[in-house]
């Protein structure tokens, strides 16, 4: 394999990773979310 493929599949695997872990942190953050919403409906309900 020529150095210049490599070089670039070196940075297409760079940028999936940030890709990925930006993805990751907008799952989770959705998911910390619509824990709290519900916290609100629950409490809001007992009382």
């Amino acid at each position: 394999m020529s150095k210049k493929t490599t070089a670039k599949r070196v940075a297409w695997q760079k940028k999936q990773e940030e890709h990925g872990k930006n993805i990751v942190k907008w799952i989770f953050g959705g998911l910390i979310v619509l824990a709290i919403v519900y916290l609100f409906w629950a409490v809001s309900m007992m009382s």
